[in-house]
């Protein structure tokens, strides 16, 4: 049976591209949905076997609304990775020129990306949000008759009859966008090369608490790839919990030393997924530190081995 696989739309966007370089999933049936929510309810209900959204940009940071969707409302499993380049393009109607623009639609991550170049080149120009970047051509697209741009993909001038007004207007080169692929179930098995991700709860809001969570991490020589606080949404002012990316599977020992560590002595801990990272990064620290703790294991068990029964 064909796997149906959500994706951010519409057709267009920096998602759909993301998706296309998963060649395994190339024969499966892509589909759009409007907003993140609407993946990951599809994903949730059945309507779509697996789903995949944006989770970090290199320039912006987290994505923050689909992070807090994934910890807070939703029991779903990162099952991978993907990270692809990013070049934004000003889109317009063919023929129109950067004088002719009165309005620029995109979302305001992409808009914030090209603060400088908005500034300089369309000043008093405003700026309205869109649900995302390929939207913003689509909606330029359907309004040929005004003045409008839109802050997209190159590749959605061809999908929705656009001119490339101006190509790559990115304040920053090298921008990168970090997507996940979500599932209802399932844990990919380790590859070597994985991240986990967490969303630790503390026990008490101190002084140290945070150094207690990352002392467990330290201590089995376990890098962490990011680590952000988010408010709980479940208390007042200075209610937060860590949402924790670490470069090591559930399956390695130390890393599930370490998550019984957390759950015995935090709040709670709610796992987010063990999964493949982009990327072919080394991982000598991390392999020799297990070995460490195998040898360790094996010399507690033997002493355990001659308790008297």
């Amino acid at each position: 049976m064909e796997k149906r696989v959500g994706f951010l739309g519409p057709v267009g966007t920096f998602n759909q591209q993301a998706l296309l370089s998963l060649s395994d999933l190339a024969d499966a049936e892509h589909v759009p949905f409007r907003i993140v929510p609407d993946v990951l309810d599809a994903i949730k209900s059945g309507e779509v076997d697996m789903g995949l959204v944006p989770i970090e940009n290199s320039i912006e940071g987290m994505v923050n609304f689909t992070q807090d969707a994934l910890a807070f409302d939703y029991d779903l499993l990162i099952i991978r990775e993907v990270v692809i380049d990013i070049e934004l393009c000003l889109l317009a109607r063919p023929g129109l020129t950067l004088e002719d623009v009165t309005a620029v639609h995109s979302i305001p991550v992409a808009t914030a990306q090209c603060h400088t170049f908005l500034r300089k080149h369309l000043p008093d120009v405003a700026i309205r949000p869109a649900s995302s970047t390929a939207g913003a051509a689509q909606y330029v697209s359907d309004n040929l008759d005004a003045d409008l741009a839109a802050v997209s993909p190159r590749v959605a001038a061809d999908v929705y009859g656009l001119s490339v007004l101006t190509a790559d207007i990115a304040d920053h080169t090298d921008n990168q966008t970090r997507f996940v692929l979500v599932a209802r179930a399932g844990v990919p098995a380790a590859t070597g090369h994985d991240r986990t991700a967490l969303v630790v709860y503390q026990r008490a809001d101190e002084p140290g608490s945070l150094v207690s969570i990352l002392q467990e991490f330290t201590a089995r020589r376990i890098n962490l790839s990011n680590l952000a606080s988010r408010p709980t949404k479940a208390g007042g002012l200075g209610d937060y919990c860590f949402i924790i990316y670490a470069e090591a599977h559930i399956d390695d020992e130390l890393m599930a030393d370490t998550m019984r560590a957390l759950h015995a002595k935090q709040g709670a801990v709610k796992f987010l997924g063990s999964y493949p990272a982009a990327g072919q990064q080394a991982q000598s620290s991390r392999e020799h530190a297990d070995a460490r703790w195998r040898e360790a294991d094996d010399w507690v068990a033997s002493i355990r081995g001659a308790i008297q029964r």
